[in-house]
């Protein structure tokens, strides 16, 4: 009887109405996706071409530099970063890593500039902080293979949808964070700047986002690990890069290139969290 009360509620057709909104916005905003995916598909395979057209020896150094000053002139990042990267030069990955890692530098660069102002816009608005975090519920919660579905649909494949879909798998950190950070100013170090006569734009740029640096920073380096997350994932939609490999070697059952391939995003991955970690540190 339970069931046929459940029956009696006709199917509500939200795949069809999703379907139709889809293509909606793919008609409607055709103008826009068309410009974007040339555009900015060039963009970035100008800048992935630039980097492999670096000599690898000198990005390798450059890398173990920044790493070394940063980490405070400890000698153990910049070894990891050293061997690490000669390792995946070594297995013929490089072409494939400056690949990734253009992806992965212009999606979080993209997530940290929508970011930081959404997350001050909630930390200035009780009305927008309940607006916007029921949307970051659900993209954090939405798996992120669904994300493909609609990249694919206004870009097509290649590396532009791979930026759509971390784009917004990756975003919701830098934006909570940023609100938290802001947030857990103390208010009589706020009440004090007004007090000294500072405008609106004075107490955000030179009391409250400087108090609230570090955990702003926590929150891009969760970016930026999930931007990297999403490597193999954009694969599936043409992406290029280490994810590539490991997806080839998944369809073909080569075990050996894709753990290659996949100790090669590893290594990409520490020296990347390490670095963004080491600029949150106080020196």
């Amino acid at each position: 009887m339970l069931n046929n009360m459940l029956d009696f509620i006709p199917e509500i057709p939200v795949a069809d109405w999703t379907e139709t909104f889809t293509d909606f916005l793919t008609d409607t905003f055709s103008f826009l996706f068309e410009p974007i995916k040339e555009h900015f598909g060039n963009f970035m395979d100008f800048v992935s071409e630039s980097l492999t057209a670096v000599p690898p020896v000198i990005i390798i150094l450059l890398v173990a530099i920044l790493a070394f000053f940063i980490s405070g002139k400890k000698i153990g990042l910049a070894a990891f970063s050293i061997v690490g990267l000669w390792f995946i030069y070594n297995q013929g990955l490089w072409e494939h890593l400056m690949s990734t890692f253009t992806l992965v530098l212009i999606s979080s660069l993209l997530s940290i500039i929508i970011g930081v102002p959404i997350g001050i816009l909630m930390s200035k608005s009780k009305t927008a902080e309940s607006i916007i975090t029921p949307i970051l519920d659900f993209m954090q919660t939405m798996p992120a293979f669904v994300y493909l579905i609609p990249a694919v649909a206004f870009f097509g494949i290649g590396m532009v949808p791979g930026i759509f879909a971390s784009l917004i798998f990756a975003t919701p950190p830098t934006v909570r964070f940023t609100n938290l950070g802001i947030r857990q100013v103390s208010s009589e170090l706020v009440e004090a700047s007004e007090a000294f006569g500072s405008t609106g734009s004075q107490k955000l740029f030179k009391v409250e986002l400087p108090m609230a640096k570090a955990t702003i920073m926590a929150g891009i380096n969760q970016t930026v690990m999930l931007a990297l997350s999403m490597v193999v994932i954009a694969s599936m939609i043409g992406a290029p890069g280490l994810g590539r490999e490991v997806l080839s070697a998944l369809q073909r059952s080569n075990v050996g290139n894709g753990f290659v391939a996949g100790v090669g995003i590893v290594i990409l991955a520490i020296i990347i969290d390490r670095v963004t970690q080491n600029l949150n540190k106080k020196k």
